[in-house]
């Protein structure tokens, strides 16, 4: 059954089934290319008549992820050039006001799209929820820094969206003043610049983040990655430059460069950059409400499939601690706490903790706004990846079936349950259930055997990185 909406730039036709409303890749921007490649996100043009809103519409440029994550983390490849698009499920179009919840995609800010089958929003439709996902740019097109195009453009994609949901959520049974963004790993980072963006103020209420903490570069950092693909392309780091390569070759070329980088492991890749302007010198202290969290073993996504995990050595060990500035005295703690771990363990544990874990506890400790905490402890028995990163992306939408690869045929439904219905409370009310961050650190813990409120986990271990942070710390 046919399903129409009206939106500030033309009307859309999607599709009714069981009672929800499915309205895939409408634009919210121009395709930025052409005479907008590397450029802000412009206005798309109104169009007449019924467009129709029935499959996905074009996905960012990109690259598979390379083996063996490709088969983990499958991504999606539909072609065209007008990638700058979103989708909407909702179960009463025109009715209405419903609560909001906008997913922006993970992806290392170089993979990933709003047209995953793991995204699909039929349960938060099903539950009183205006789901929409986003496209955004990528890699190079969205996230690289020159001299002569504005940065920060896959962020400004998202604000561009986020624009759109404020001026056409309404035409979909959403209100306006009630929209939760969320997203996982890169999308968490992007909000968390979004929260203090200039340019996003008044577009969101609220804000889940989950597995990325705020990360930002200088902009002579995030120009490293051009630089690096320049001289393999022997051009001018510049816009103009690149735009005149042929497409695929730019691909080809920002896979060698980044490929093999990954948040745990670093190594050249993309970033959000301060810009004074989108980004903030200095940033204020954010004032929605915040639902974040991680994965016990976020490490383990990276370390396990790769081989990592054996083949840190004791040696290995003590250079990445140097490396990374890391007292002696903290892999001790953690050694004492996992008698017989591995040094690919020990390494992973710490890395999870000082690149997530402790600054999301530091962001918590520092808001004046409602922030609540969670982590994600279901041990998936797939490759022995354990609670490892984007594990627990299918629960929160229940989508299951449409994360097997990571979690396996047997996942546990309770868990989904109780973690989308924790999601939908907090898009509803801003209250997912548990007590809200104060003195006392509570964290909700979804996982088996462990479930419900606990103190903050491995609370001596993260003490020692938070003392770390402090300017009287070692």
């Amino acid at each position: 059954m046919d399903a129409i909406a009206t939106t500030c730039r033309g009307r859309v036709r999607g599709r009714g089934r069981d009672g929800i409303a499915t309205f895939l890749g409408i634009p919210y921007a121009a395709a930025p290319f052409g005479p907008h490649r590397f450029r802000a996100p412009a206005p798309v043009e109104p169009w007449e008549g019924l467009r129709d809103a029935l499959g996905y519409g074009p996905t960012a440029p990109q690259r598979p992820y390379r083996p063996p994550l490709d088969r983990l983390i499958p991504d999606v490849d539909i072609p065209g050039e007008e990638c700058l698009n979103l989708n909407v499920w909702t179960p009463d179009p025109g009715g209405g006001p419903l609560p909001v919840m906008v997913w922006i995609h993970g992806g290392s800010l170089r993979n990933g799209s709003g047209a995953l089958p793991l995204y699909d929003g039929r349960a938060f439709a099903r539950d009183g929820i205006v789901l929409v996902t986003v496209n955004y740019r990528l890699g190079v097109e969205g996230f690289g820094v020159f001299p002569d195009a504005p940065d920060n453009r896959g962020l400004l994609d998202q604000i561009a969206a986020l624009g759109w949901v404020k001026e056409n959520i309404a035409a979909f049974g959403g209100d306006p003043e009630n929209v939760t963004v969320c997203g996982e790993s890169a999308g968490a980072v992007s909000i968390a610049a979004l929260m203090t963006s200039p340019r996003a103020a008044g577009l969101f209420h609220r804000a889940v983040l989950q597995s990325g903490p705020p990360q930002t570069v200088s902009r002579s950092r995030g120009a490293k990655t051009v630089r690096a693909m320049a001289k393999a392309l022997r051009v001018p780091a510049t816009a103009e430059a690149f735009a005149a390569v042929d497409r695929e070759l730019l691909l080809d070329v920002q896979t060698e460069v980044v490929g093999k980088a990954d948040p745990i492991s670093g190594g050249l890749g993309f970033h959000l950059v301060v810009d004074g302007d989108v980004v903030p010198a200095e940033p204020s202290l954010p004032t929605v409400d915040l639902l974040m969290g991680c994965n016990r073993e976020e490490y383990r996504l990276w370390f396990v499939p790769s081989g990592m995990v054996d083949r840190v050595n004791a040696l290995s060990l003590r250079l990445a601690l140097l490396k990374f500035r890391v007292p002696w005295s903290v892999a001790r703690l953690y050694k004492a706490s996992r008698p017989g771990a591995k040094p690919g363990v020990i390494l992973g544990e710490m890395a999870t903790d000082l690149l997530v874990r402790g600054p999301l506890n530091r962001l918590a400790d520092s808001r004046p706004a409602r922030t609540f905490l969670y982590e994600f402890a279901w041990p998936s028995p797939v490759l022995g990846l354990g609670a490892c990163h984007a594990l627990e992306i299918g629960f929160v939408f229940d989508n299951l079936h449409h994360g097997e690869a990571l979690t396996g045929p047997d996942a546990p439904q309770p868990l989904a349950d109780a973690m989308h219905r924790a999601w939908v409370a907090f898009a509803s009310s801003g209250d997912p259930g548990w007590s809200a961050w104060d003195a006392s650190r509570p964290v909700m813990v979804f996982g088996h055997p462990e479930a419900g409120v606990a103190l903050a986990p491995r609370q001596e271990e993260l003490r020692a990185w938070l003392q770390r942070w402090e300017p009287s710390g070692p």
